[in-house]
């Protein structure tokens, strides 16, 4: 029997709740389709920065270099740990040090719930550029506490990094609809947002099977809200995709249903698996939080490691739990109610 070896990062507040509820699912479903999943849990966390001075230890990415994925949970304790300190000490060290440059988001209504527009009928997925961008960390402050003081951030664009990321996105449209929006702010960064729509045109060349149309971010945001079902794969740089998908996951009925991968496409390092909801530390006791996020995103690693039956087993028990009516109104029902309805649309 087939067995895969999962790294199990449960990080902050509701990120353990969500975690033992996707574990669990996963579990379960892997007994029933012929496979094993062996997942060994790390304390890497706030609370581990507390004790050590670290949010992971120096040998942290070797480490994980022994896992077949890695599923966490959620970042962050901004009353104890400053965000940059966390974000920078764990979650991005991660992602650039396996090139996990494509963050993969879908973004659609499961049965059941109903999103603040009303209606249903879009299914976008969003790839967001994952490793560079503006989030590179480029930069640096001088004159630090007078008034003199100055702070540049300076967002990285490299072709390998912009073409890497559009080819993926070429990919996955095709694989889709055929629709492909590419976004930006040209009008107003000339030089790393034009540079991206230039790559854009020259790769849709090489794709003349997919429909290609350039959007800046304000307005793509607006035709998220006004128009959703128009769109098909949205591809945006590190800054714009992290805002973007925010607002995805708020029109398919919020934060508790935002499922992400991280990828390395080319499956030469670890891929990274995780809820984008935060660590919520306001309900992180409450027994509350929506487990639904992290069960779709293990449904997402799933299909990565190549078992696809199972984790079309997953999604399917997760429709006919929300199609019930369970978990799909925020704080209405506790995790381990979720969690059950859940494992027993697997039965």
């Amino acid at each position: 029997m087939k067995t895969h070896s999962i790294a199990i990062i449960k990080g902050d507040g509701i990120g353990h709740a969500v975690i033992d509820s996707a574990w669990e699912v996963l579990q379960t479903v892997a007994k029933g389709s012929g496979f094993a999943l062996e997942g060994t849990a790390l304390p890497w966390s706030c609370a581990h920065y507390k004790d050590t001075g670290a949010m992971m230890p120096a040998d942290g990415i070797d480490t994980l270099r022994r896992f077949d994925a890695i599923l966490l949970g959620a970042v962050g304790w901004p009353a104890e740990v400053p965000d940059s300190v966390s974000l920078h000490g764990l979650l991005l060290p991660i992602r650039k040090a396996f090139e996990q440059y494509a963050n993969v988001r879908p973004h659609r209504l499961l049965p059941g719930v109903e999103g603040p527009l009303r209606r249903g009928g879009f299914d976008i997925l969003c790839v967001r550029e994952n490793t560079e961008g503006e989030y590179a960390g480029a930069g640096g402050r001088v004159h630090q506490g007078t008034a003199q003081e100055v702070a540049v951030e300076t967002g990285v664009f490299t072709r390998m990094g912009v073409e890497r990321i559009l080819r993926f996105a070429f990919v996955q449209a095709r694989a889709r609809r055929g629709k492909l929006a590419s976004v930006t702010k040209s009008n107003a960064q000339k030089h790393s947002m034009v540079f991206w729509d230039e790559i854009t045109r020259q790769l849709a060349a090489e794709h003349p099977d997919v429909e290609v149309t350039s959007y800046h971010v304000d307005a793509m945001a607006a035709r998220m809200v006004t128009n959703p079902d128009s769109l098909d794969v949205v591809v945006a740089s590190n800054l714009f995709g992290d805002i973007l998908t925010d607002l995805g996951a708020a029109i398919q009925g919020g934060l508790g249903f935002a499922a992400s991968a991280n990828l390395n496409p080319s499956r030469n390092a670890r891929s990274m698996f995780e809820p984008v909801h935060g660590s919520a530390p306001d309900i992180a006791h409450l027994g509350v939080a929506n487990p639904i996020a992290a069960i779709w995103s293990g449904a997402m690693m799933l299909e990565h490691l190549g078992e696809q039956t199972a984790a079309d087993r997953v999604m399917a028990a997760l429709g006919e739990t929300t199609g019930r009516g369970v978990g799909t109104i925020p704080g209405k029902d506790r995790t381990d109610a979720i969690t059950a309805a859940v494992l027993s649309a697997l039965s």
